[in-house]
């Protein structure tokens, strides 16, 4: 018997892994420190970290305050990808989009 395993988009506990998540990692939004396109869990909207909406590598100048917490997912290195690109790259990822 023999087992297949996918490997899923995750953070490891790594430095790195908290500043630059991989595409697909689902991260809180104050942990987002590397520009990147996201798609936000709480409403399904694209959210574009452009480098210069981040200060010195802290996180994004943007603050959100909510009851639940608030999550994104990372889709794209590049916060300027077009939107038809961002909804497919999303739908790949089983995201809900609203955008």
């Amino acid at each position: 018997m023999s087992s297949v395993m996918t490997a899923m988009p995750t953070t490891a506990s790594s430095p790195r892994s908290r500043e630059c998540p991989i595409t697909g990692a689902t991260v809180p939004l104050d942990t987002v420190r590397s520009p990147g396109a996201y798609v936000c869990g709480w409403s399904g909207h694209l959210l574009r970290v452009f480098s210069r909406g981040l200060m010195n590598d802290e996180s994004p100048v943007l603050n959100i305050v909510g009851g639940e917490p608030l999550t994104v997912t990372k889709i794209s290195e590049d916060p300027g990808v077009p939107l038809p690109e961002a909804r497919g790259l999303a739908w790949s990822l089983g995201l809900s989009v609203r955008f």
